[in-house]
Protein backbone atom coordinates (compact mmCIF):
# COMPACT_ATOMS: atom_id res chain seq x y z
CA UNK A 1 0.00 0.00 0.00
CA UNK A 2 1.38 3.43 -0.94
CA UNK A 3 2.16 5.96 1.74
CA UNK A 4 -0.51 8.61 2.28
CA UNK A 5 0.14 11.75 0.30
CA UNK A 6 0.09 15.14 1.94
CA UNK A 7 -3.35 16.63 1.80
CA UNK A 8 -4.01 19.89 0.01
CA UNK A 9 -3.38 23.11 1.91
CA UNK A 10 -6.46 24.30 3.73
CA UNK A 11 -7.65 27.82 4.36
CA UNK A 12 -9.55 29.10 7.35
CA UNK A 13 -12.81 27.48 6.20
CA UNK A 14 -11.37 24.01 6.85
CA UNK A 15 -11.52 23.05 3.16
CA UNK A 16 -8.72 23.04 0.63
CA UNK A 17 -8.70 26.10 -1.58
CA UNK A 18 -9.38 23.86 -4.55
CA UNK A 19 -9.77 20.18 -5.38
CA UNK A 20 -8.89 18.20 -8.50
CA UNK A 21 -11.09 15.51 -9.93
CA UNK A 22 -9.76 11.97 -10.29
CA UNK A 23 -9.40 10.46 -13.74
CA UNK A 24 -8.11 6.89 -13.96
CA UNK A 25 -6.84 7.01 -10.35
CA UNK A 26 -4.91 10.26 -10.79
CA UNK A 27 -5.72 13.81 -9.65
CA UNK A 28 -6.35 16.20 -12.51
CA UNK A 29 -6.44 19.91 -11.72
CA UNK A 30 -8.07 20.64 -15.06
CA UNK A 31 -9.73 23.85 -13.85
CA UNK A 32 -11.46 25.38 -10.84
CA UNK A 33 -14.76 25.88 -12.60
CA UNK A 34 -17.12 24.43 -9.99
CA UNK A 35 -17.90 26.77 -7.11
CA UNK A 36 -18.86 25.00 -3.90
CA UNK A 37 -20.75 27.24 -1.53
CA UNK A 38 -21.05 27.20 2.22
CA UNK A 39 -24.74 26.39 2.49
CA UNK A 40 -25.17 28.48 5.66
CA UNK A 41 -23.30 31.67 4.70
CA UNK A 42 -23.83 31.39 0.94
CA UNK A 43 -20.16 32.28 0.36
CA UNK A 44 -17.84 30.33 -1.92
CA UNK A 45 -16.07 27.82 0.34
CA UNK A 46 -13.85 26.15 -2.27
CA UNK A 47 -13.63 25.34 -5.95
CA UNK A 48 -13.21 22.01 -7.68
CA UNK A 49 -12.30 20.80 -11.12
CA UNK A 50 -15.36 20.26 -13.28
CA UNK A 51 -15.34 17.62 -15.99
CA UNK A 52 -17.03 17.59 -19.37
CA UNK A 53 -18.37 14.93 -21.69
CA UNK A 54 -14.88 14.21 -23.03
CA UNK A 55 -13.61 13.63 -19.48
CA UNK A 56 -16.43 11.16 -18.81
CA UNK A 57 -15.63 9.30 -22.03
CA UNK A 58 -11.96 9.04 -21.01
CA UNK A 59 -12.98 7.74 -17.60
CA UNK A 60 -15.20 5.06 -19.17
CA UNK A 61 -12.43 4.00 -21.56
CA UNK A 62 -9.95 3.73 -18.68
CA UNK A 63 -12.39 1.71 -16.58
CA UNK A 64 -13.14 -0.61 -19.49
CA UNK A 65 -9.42 -1.25 -20.00
CA UNK A 66 -9.06 -1.96 -16.26
CA UNK A 67 -11.71 -4.73 -16.19
CA UNK A 68 -9.28 -7.65 -16.41
CA UNK A 69 -6.79 -6.11 -13.99
CA UNK A 70 -9.51 -5.43 -11.43
CA UNK A 71 -10.97 -8.92 -11.81
CA UNK A 72 -7.48 -10.36 -11.26
CA UNK A 73 -6.76 -8.05 -8.31
CA UNK A 74 -6.74 -10.59 -5.45
CA UNK A 75 -9.47 -10.49 -2.79
CA UNK A 76 -6.94 -9.95 0.00
CA UNK A 77 -5.56 -6.91 -1.82
CA UNK A 78 -9.09 -5.53 -2.31
CA UNK A 79 -9.56 -5.98 1.43
CA UNK A 80 -6.26 -4.15 2.08
CA UNK A 81 -7.39 -1.21 -0.06
CA UNK A 82 -10.64 -0.95 1.85
CA UNK A 83 -8.90 -1.26 5.22
CA UNK A 84 -6.50 1.50 4.16
CA UNK A 85 -9.51 3.69 3.45
CA UNK A 86 -10.93 2.95 6.89
CA UNK A 87 -7.67 4.03 8.57
CA UNK A 88 -7.40 7.21 6.51
CA UNK A 89 -11.02 8.19 7.07
CA UNK A 90 -10.50 7.74 10.80
CA UNK A 91 -7.42 9.97 10.62
CA UNK A 92 -9.32 12.60 8.64
CA UNK A 93 -12.55 12.25 10.61
CA UNK A 94 -13.00 15.90 11.62
CA UNK A 95 -11.94 17.17 8.21
CA UNK A 96 -14.58 15.00 6.56
CA UNK A 97 -17.23 16.09 9.07
CA UNK A 98 -16.45 19.76 8.56
CA UNK A 99 -16.56 19.31 4.78
CA UNK A 100 -20.08 17.90 5.15
CA UNK A 101 -21.06 20.71 7.45
CA UNK A 102 -19.90 23.30 4.93
CA UNK A 103 -20.84 21.86 1.55
CA UNK A 104 -24.13 20.22 2.60
CA UNK A 105 -25.16 22.48 5.49
CA UNK A 106 -25.41 19.36 7.65
CA UNK A 107 -25.40 20.05 11.42
CA UNK A 108 -22.05 18.97 12.79
CA UNK A 109 -23.53 16.21 14.96
CA UNK A 110 -25.22 14.68 11.90
CA UNK A 111 -22.03 15.19 9.87
CA UNK A 112 -19.98 13.24 12.39
CA UNK A 113 -22.60 10.52 12.32
CA UNK A 114 -22.29 10.26 8.55
CA UNK A 115 -18.49 10.00 8.71
CA UNK A 116 -18.95 7.14 11.18
CA UNK A 117 -21.24 5.42 8.70
CA UNK A 118 -18.73 6.00 5.88
CA UNK A 119 -16.14 4.18 7.96
CA UNK A 120 -18.60 1.41 8.86
CA UNK A 121 -19.50 0.87 5.21
CA UNK A 122 -15.88 0.53 4.08
CA UNK A 123 -15.13 -1.73 7.06
CA UNK A 124 -18.06 -4.01 6.18
CA UNK A 125 -16.90 -4.13 2.55
CA UNK A 126 -13.37 -5.04 3.65
CA UNK A 127 -14.77 -8.02 5.50
CA UNK A 128 -16.90 -9.09 2.54
CA UNK A 129 -14.08 -8.81 -0.02
CA UNK A 130 -12.67 -12.21 0.95
CA UNK A 131 -16.07 -13.87 1.39
CA UNK A 132 -17.44 -13.77 -2.15
CA UNK A 133 -18.03 -17.49 -2.31
CA UNK A 134 -19.52 -19.87 -4.84
CA UNK A 135 -21.33 -23.15 -4.44
CA UNK A 136 -21.32 -26.77 -5.48
CA UNK A 137 -24.45 -27.94 -7.30
CA UNK A 138 -25.61 -31.54 -7.26
CA UNK A 139 -26.24 -32.36 -10.93
CA UNK A 140 -26.82 -36.10 -10.55
CA UNK A 141 -30.58 -35.86 -10.60
CA UNK A 142 -31.21 -38.72 -13.04
CA UNK A 143 -29.42 -41.55 -14.82
CA UNK A 144 -28.60 -39.18 -17.69
CA UNK A 145 -26.52 -36.87 -15.45
CA UNK A 146 -24.61 -39.41 -13.38
CA UNK A 147 -20.95 -38.53 -13.11
CA UNK A 148 -21.47 -34.81 -13.70
CA UNK A 149 -20.47 -32.18 -11.14
CA UNK A 150 -21.41 -28.53 -11.09
CA UNK A 151 -19.79 -25.55 -9.45
CA UNK A 152 -20.59 -21.85 -9.52
CA UNK A 153 -18.35 -18.91 -8.71
CA UNK A 154 -19.13 -15.21 -8.68
CA UNK A 155 -17.13 -12.93 -10.99
CA UNK A 156 -17.13 -9.11 -11.33
CA UNK A 157 -19.85 -7.79 -13.61
CA UNK A 158 -17.53 -5.21 -15.20
CA UNK A 159 -17.56 -1.42 -15.38
CA UNK A 160 -20.00 0.34 -13.06
CA UNK A 161 -21.26 3.91 -13.24
CA UNK A 162 -22.45 5.66 -10.11
CA UNK A 163 -24.50 8.85 -9.78
CA UNK A 164 -25.07 10.19 -6.26
CA UNK A 165 -27.16 13.04 -4.75
CA UNK A 166 -26.32 15.90 -2.42
CA UNK A 167 -27.90 14.80 0.85
CA UNK A 168 -25.43 12.09 1.94
CA UNK A 169 -22.26 13.06 0.06
CA UNK A 170 -20.14 10.48 1.89
CA UNK A 171 -22.29 7.51 2.77
CA UNK A 172 -24.26 7.24 -0.45
CA UNK A 173 -20.94 7.32 -2.30
CA UNK A 174 -19.59 4.69 0.09
CA UNK A 175 -22.51 2.36 -0.63
CA UNK A 176 -21.53 2.27 -4.28
CA UNK A 177 -17.74 2.58 -4.18
CA UNK A 178 -16.88 0.18 -1.34
CA UNK A 179 -18.87 -2.81 -2.75
CA UNK A 180 -17.42 -2.16 -6.22
CA UNK A 181 -13.88 -2.44 -4.88
CA UNK A 182 -14.78 -5.55 -2.88
CA UNK A 183 -16.34 -7.12 -5.98
CA UNK A 184 -13.45 -6.20 -8.30
CA UNK A 185 -15.36 -3.76 -10.50
CA UNK A 186 -13.82 -0.60 -11.98
CA UNK A 187 -16.13 2.41 -11.73
CA UNK A 188 -16.81 6.00 -12.71
CA UNK A 189 -18.52 8.16 -10.10
CA UNK A 190 -20.39 11.39 -10.69
CA UNK A 191 -21.02 13.08 -7.31
CA UNK A 192 -23.60 15.83 -6.94
CA UNK A 193 -22.26 19.16 -8.16
CA UNK A 194 -23.60 20.91 -5.05
CA UNK A 195 -21.64 18.61 -2.72
CA UNK A 196 -18.61 17.15 -4.52
CA UNK A 197 -15.94 17.61 -1.85
CA UNK A 198 -16.60 14.48 0.22
CA UNK A 199 -16.41 12.25 -2.86
CA UNK A 200 -13.20 13.95 -3.99
CA UNK A 201 -11.61 13.32 -0.59
CA UNK A 202 -12.59 9.65 -0.98
CA UNK A 203 -10.92 9.79 -4.40
CA UNK A 204 -7.82 11.28 -2.83
CA UNK A 205 -7.61 8.40 -0.36
CA UNK A 206 -8.19 5.79 -3.08
CA UNK A 207 -5.37 7.38 -5.08
CA UNK A 208 -3.01 6.45 -2.24
CA UNK A 209 -3.61 2.75 -2.91
CA UNK A 210 -2.28 0.33 -5.50
CA UNK A 211 -5.59 -0.23 -7.28
CA UNK A 212 -4.97 -1.00 -10.98
CA UNK A 213 -4.75 2.03 -13.22
CA UNK A 214 -8.23 2.99 -14.43
CA UNK A 215 -9.98 1.27 -11.52
CA UNK A 216 -11.74 4.46 -10.50
CA UNK A 217 -12.60 7.96 -11.62
CA UNK A 218 -14.43 10.60 -9.57
CA UNK A 219 -15.63 13.42 -11.81
CA UNK A 220 -18.12 16.17 -10.96
CA UNK A 221 -19.82 17.27 -14.15
CA UNK A 222 -23.15 18.47 -15.49
CA UNK A 223 -26.07 16.09 -15.91
CA UNK A 224 -25.89 16.59 -19.67
CA UNK A 225 -22.19 15.70 -19.85
CA UNK A 226 -22.84 12.62 -17.71
CA UNK A 227 -25.14 11.07 -20.34
CA UNK A 228 -22.57 8.41 -21.27
CA UNK A 229 -22.71 7.05 -17.72
CA UNK A 230 -26.23 5.93 -18.58
CA UNK A 231 -25.96 5.16 -22.27
CA UNK A 232 -22.46 3.78 -22.94
CA UNK A 233 -22.66 0.06 -23.75
CA UNK A 234 -19.28 -0.63 -22.13
CA UNK A 235 -20.89 -0.05 -18.73
CA UNK A 236 -22.38 -3.18 -17.18
CA UNK A 237 -24.21 -1.61 -14.23
CA UNK A 238 -25.67 1.82 -13.45
CA UNK A 239 -26.47 2.66 -9.83
CA UNK A 240 -28.38 5.92 -9.39
CA UNK A 241 -29.62 7.56 -6.21
CA UNK A 242 -31.75 10.66 -6.67
CA UNK A 243 -35.12 11.81 -7.93
CA UNK A 244 -37.73 10.27 -10.20
CA UNK A 245 -35.60 11.15 -13.22
CA UNK A 246 -34.07 7.76 -12.46
CA UNK A 247 -36.85 6.09 -14.40
CA UNK A 248 -35.82 8.08 -17.47
CA UNK A 249 -32.23 6.97 -16.98
CA UNK A 250 -33.40 3.35 -16.81
CA UNK A 251 -35.26 3.77 -20.10
CA UNK A 252 -32.05 5.04 -21.71
CA UNK A 253 -29.71 2.49 -20.13
CA UNK A 254 -30.08 -0.26 -22.71
CA UNK A 255 -29.09 -3.78 -21.61
CA UNK A 256 -27.07 -2.84 -18.52
CA UNK A 257 -28.25 -3.72 -15.02
CA UNK A 258 -29.84 -0.71 -13.28
CA UNK A 259 -30.19 -0.06 -9.55
CA UNK A 260 -32.40 2.88 -8.53
CA UNK A 261 -33.07 4.49 -5.16
CA UNK A 262 -35.53 7.29 -5.82
CA UNK A 263 -36.80 8.49 -2.46
CA UNK A 264 -40.12 8.36 -0.70
CA UNK A 265 -42.59 10.04 1.63
CA UNK A 266 -42.23 7.64 4.52
CA UNK A 267 -44.91 7.05 7.13
CA UNK A 268 -44.67 6.04 10.77
CA UNK A 269 -47.60 4.39 12.55
CA UNK A 270 -48.06 4.90 16.30
CA UNK A 271 -50.39 2.14 17.52
CA UNK A 272 -52.78 2.35 20.47
CA UNK A 273 -50.15 0.45 22.44
CA UNK A 274 -46.94 1.89 20.99
CA UNK A 275 -44.73 -0.52 22.92
CA UNK A 276 -42.62 2.34 24.30
CA UNK A 277 -42.89 5.41 26.47
CA UNK A 278 -44.67 8.19 24.58
CA UNK A 279 -41.85 10.67 25.21
CA UNK A 280 -39.41 8.25 23.58
CA UNK A 281 -41.74 7.84 20.62
CA UNK A 282 -41.95 11.62 20.22
CA UNK A 283 -38.16 11.97 20.43
CA UNK A 284 -37.72 9.42 17.65
CA UNK A 285 -40.43 10.99 15.48
CA UNK A 286 -38.77 14.39 15.78
CA UNK A 287 -35.42 12.92 14.87
CA UNK A 288 -36.86 11.02 11.91
CA UNK A 289 -38.81 13.97 10.53
CA UNK A 290 -36.36 16.82 11.01
CA UNK A 291 -32.76 15.61 11.20
CA UNK A 292 -30.64 17.34 8.54
CA UNK A 293 -33.69 19.46 7.74
CA UNK A 294 -35.70 16.48 6.51
CA UNK A 295 -33.41 16.03 3.50
CA UNK A 296 -33.41 12.25 3.65
CA UNK A 297 -35.15 9.69 1.46
CA UNK A 298 -36.50 7.98 4.60
CA UNK A 299 -37.42 11.12 6.52
CA UNK A 300 -40.71 10.78 8.42
CA UNK A 301 -43.22 12.72 6.33
CA UNK A 302 -46.44 11.13 7.63
CA UNK A 303 -47.22 10.37 11.27
CA UNK A 304 -50.30 8.19 11.76
CA UNK A 305 -51.44 8.05 15.39
CA UNK A 306 -54.19 5.95 16.95
CA UNK A 307 -57.00 8.24 18.03
CA UNK A 308 -56.68 7.15 21.68
CA UNK A 309 -53.18 8.70 21.77
CA UNK A 310 -53.63 11.48 19.24
CA UNK A 311 -54.18 14.51 21.48
CA UNK A 312 -51.47 13.53 23.96
CA UNK A 313 -48.91 12.87 21.25
CA UNK A 314 -49.91 15.98 19.32
CA UNK A 315 -49.29 18.17 22.36
CA UNK A 316 -45.88 16.64 23.09
CA UNK A 317 -44.86 16.72 19.44
CA UNK A 318 -45.86 20.37 19.05
CA UNK A 319 -43.74 21.39 22.04
CA UNK A 320 -40.76 19.35 20.88
CA UNK A 321 -40.82 20.65 17.32
CA UNK A 322 -41.21 24.27 18.45
CA UNK A 323 -38.12 23.88 20.66
CA UNK A 324 -35.79 22.67 17.92
CA UNK A 325 -32.77 24.96 17.57
CA UNK A 326 -32.13 26.31 14.08
CA UNK A 327 -28.91 28.01 13.07
CA UNK A 328 -25.25 27.60 12.11
CA UNK A 329 -24.60 23.93 11.38
CA UNK A 330 -21.11 24.23 12.89
CA UNK A 331 -22.68 24.63 16.34
CA UNK A 332 -23.08 21.47 18.40
CA UNK A 333 -26.45 22.76 19.60
CA UNK A 334 -27.95 23.23 16.13
CA UNK A 335 -30.52 20.65 15.05
CA UNK A 336 -32.06 22.39 12.02
CA UNK A 337 -29.51 23.72 9.55
CA UNK A 338 -29.93 25.18 6.07
CA UNK A 339 -31.57 23.36 3.21
CA UNK A 340 -29.35 22.71 0.24
CA UNK A 341 -30.39 25.96 -1.48
CA UNK A 342 -33.06 28.64 -1.45
CA UNK A 343 -35.00 27.08 -4.32
CA UNK A 344 -35.47 23.87 -2.30
CA UNK A 345 -36.61 25.80 0.77
CA UNK A 346 -38.96 27.94 -1.31
CA UNK A 347 -40.53 24.84 -2.86
CA UNK A 348 -41.23 23.20 0.51
CA UNK A 349 -42.62 26.45 1.90
CA UNK A 350 -44.92 26.79 -1.11
CA UNK A 351 -46.20 23.23 -0.56
CA UNK A 352 -46.91 24.05 3.08
CA UNK A 353 -48.72 27.26 2.13
CA UNK A 354 -50.79 25.46 -0.50
CA UNK A 355 -51.77 22.77 2.01
CA UNK A 356 -52.83 25.40 4.56
CA UNK A 357 -54.82 27.20 1.90
CA UNK A 358 -56.51 23.88 1.12
CA UNK A 359 -57.58 23.34 4.73
CA UNK A 360 -54.54 22.04 6.60
CA UNK A 361 -53.82 23.37 10.08
CA UNK A 362 -50.31 24.48 10.98
CA UNK A 363 -49.36 23.14 14.42
CA UNK A 364 -45.75 24.35 14.37
CA UNK A 365 -43.50 26.27 12.00
CA UNK A 366 -42.88 29.79 10.76
CA UNK A 367 -41.66 31.65 7.70
CA UNK A 368 -38.58 30.88 5.67
CA UNK A 369 -35.43 33.04 5.72
CA UNK A 370 -33.43 32.30 2.58
CA UNK A 371 -32.64 28.60 2.68
CA UNK A 372 -33.39 28.38 6.40
CA UNK A 373 -36.83 26.81 6.88
CA UNK A 374 -38.05 26.21 10.44
CA UNK A 375 -39.43 22.79 11.31
CA UNK A 376 -43.13 22.57 10.42
CA UNK A 377 -45.87 20.23 11.64
CA UNK A 378 -49.34 20.15 10.06
CA UNK A 379 -52.56 18.21 10.48
CA UNK A 380 -55.65 17.80 8.29
CA UNK A 381 -53.43 17.99 5.22
CA UNK A 382 -55.50 17.48 2.03
CA UNK A 383 -54.72 14.10 0.49
CA UNK A 384 -54.55 15.56 -2.98
CA UNK A 385 -51.93 18.19 -2.05
CA UNK A 386 -48.27 18.00 -3.10
CA UNK A 387 -47.28 18.02 0.56
CA UNK A 388 -49.24 14.83 1.14
CA UNK A 389 -48.61 12.98 -2.12
CA UNK A 390 -45.07 13.91 -3.14
CA UNK A 391 -41.69 13.66 -1.44
CA UNK A 392 -41.27 16.87 0.57
CA UNK A 393 -37.54 16.42 1.26
CA UNK A 394 -37.63 19.16 3.84
CA UNK A 395 -38.32 19.82 7.55
CA UNK A 396 -42.06 19.14 7.55
CA UNK A 397 -44.34 16.34 8.75
CA UNK A 398 -48.06 15.64 8.39
CA UNK A 399 -49.97 14.35 11.41
CA UNK A 400 -53.23 12.39 11.19
CA UNK A 401 -55.30 10.06 13.42
CA UNK A 402 -56.58 6.57 12.67
CA UNK A 403 -59.10 4.31 14.41
CA UNK A 404 -58.15 0.86 13.15
CA UNK A 405 -54.71 -0.66 12.50
CA UNK A 406 -55.78 -2.07 9.14
CA UNK A 407 -56.90 1.43 8.17
CA UNK A 408 -53.44 2.75 8.99
CA UNK A 409 -51.77 0.05 6.89
CA UNK A 410 -54.04 0.89 3.95
CA UNK A 411 -53.18 4.58 4.29
CA UNK A 412 -49.45 3.82 4.10
CA UNK A 413 -49.96 1.55 1.08
CA UNK A 414 -51.94 4.23 -0.76
CA UNK A 415 -48.69 6.12 -1.35
CA UNK A 416 -47.02 5.91 -4.76
CA UNK A 417 -43.74 5.41 -2.89
CA UNK A 418 -42.54 2.45 -0.87
CA UNK A 419 -39.08 2.79 0.63
CA UNK A 420 -39.42 2.14 4.38
CA UNK A 421 -42.15 2.47 7.01
CA UNK A 422 -41.99 2.65 10.79
CA UNK A 423 -44.39 1.06 13.28
CA UNK A 424 -44.48 1.70 17.02
CA UNK A 425 -46.50 -1.14 18.48
CA UNK A 426 -46.41 -3.43 21.48
CA UNK A 427 -48.70 -5.88 19.70
CA UNK A 428 -46.69 -8.70 18.10
CA UNK A 429 -49.57 -9.62 15.81
CA UNK A 430 -49.68 -6.03 14.54
CA UNK A 431 -45.92 -6.03 13.99
CA UNK A 432 -46.11 -9.21 11.93
CA UNK A 433 -49.19 -7.97 10.07
CA UNK A 434 -47.32 -4.79 9.12
CA UNK A 435 -44.43 -6.87 7.78
CA UNK A 436 -46.86 -8.95 5.71
CA UNK A 437 -49.09 -6.13 4.47
CA UNK A 438 -46.98 -3.02 3.94
CA UNK A 439 -45.83 -2.60 0.35
CA UNK A 440 -42.43 -1.14 1.17
CA UNK A 441 -38.81 -2.24 1.02
CA UNK A 442 -38.41 -2.34 4.79
CA UNK A 443 -40.59 -2.25 7.91
CA UNK A 444 -38.98 -0.86 11.07
CA UNK A 445 -40.83 -1.93 14.23
CA UNK A 446 -40.15 0.04 17.40
CA UNK A 447 -38.48 2.92 15.57
CA UNK A 448 -38.88 5.40 12.72
CA UNK A 449 -38.42 4.51 9.02
CA UNK A 450 -35.30 6.70 9.06
CA UNK A 451 -33.39 3.90 10.81
CA UNK A 452 -30.73 2.24 8.66
CA UNK A 453 -27.72 0.03 9.32
CA UNK A 454 -25.20 -0.19 6.52
CA UNK A 455 -25.13 -3.98 6.22
CA UNK A 456 -28.88 -4.44 5.86
CA UNK A 457 -30.73 -4.68 2.53
CA UNK A 458 -32.04 -1.21 1.73
CA UNK A 459 -34.19 -0.11 -1.16
CA UNK A 460 -37.75 0.43 -2.26
CA UNK A 461 -40.66 -0.61 -4.43
CA UNK A 462 -43.14 1.30 -6.59
CA UNK A 463 -41.85 4.81 -7.32
CA UNK A 464 -39.08 4.42 -4.74
CA UNK A 465 -36.95 2.39 -7.12
CA UNK A 466 -35.64 -1.13 -7.61
CA UNK A 467 -32.74 -3.20 -6.33
CA UNK A 468 -31.10 -3.16 -2.92
CA UNK A 469 -28.15 -1.39 -1.35
CA UNK A 470 -26.31 -2.72 1.69
CA UNK A 471 -22.77 -3.95 1.13
CA UNK A 472 -23.36 -7.68 0.67
CA UNK A 473 -26.45 -7.10 -1.47
CA UNK A 474 -24.65 -4.56 -3.64
CA UNK A 475 -21.78 -7.00 -4.15
CA UNK A 476 -24.30 -9.58 -5.38
CA UNK A 477 -25.52 -7.04 -7.96
CA UNK A 478 -21.93 -6.23 -8.99
CA UNK A 479 -21.05 -9.87 -9.59
CA UNK A 480 -22.55 -12.57 -11.76
CA UNK A 481 -22.57 -16.33 -11.60
CA UNK A 482 -20.22 -18.35 -13.76
CA UNK A 483 -20.97 -22.08 -14.03
CA UNK A 484 -18.49 -24.95 -14.40
CA UNK A 485 -19.73 -28.45 -15.27
CA UNK A 486 -17.31 -31.39 -15.16
CA UNK A 487 -17.96 -34.89 -16.33
CA UNK A 488 -15.97 -37.62 -14.70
Amino acid sequence: MAKPKKTARHDRTGLARSYPYYLANRPVAANTDLEVRDKYSGKIATRTAFGDAATIRKAIVAAHKARDAMAAFPPDKRRDVLEHCVRRFEERFEELALALCIEAGKPIADARGEVTRLIDTFRIAAGEATRIDGEVIELQISERTRGYRGMVKRVPIGVCSFITPFNFPLNLVAHKVAPAIAAGCPFVLKPAAKTPVGALIIGEVLAETDLPRGAFSVVPCSNEDAAALTEDERIALLSFTGGLVGWDLKARAGRKKVILELGGNAACIVDADPGADLDHVVDRLVFGAYYQSGQSCISVQHILVHRDLYERLRKKLKAKVAALRMGDPRSDTTFIGPMIDEDAARRVESWIDAAVKGGAKRIAGSRRDGNMLPAALLEKVPHDSDLYRQEAFGPVACLQPFDDFEEALATVNASEFGLQAGVFTGNLAHAMRAWDALDVGGVIVGDVPSFRVDNMPYGGVKQSGLGREGVRYAIEDMTEQRLLVIRG
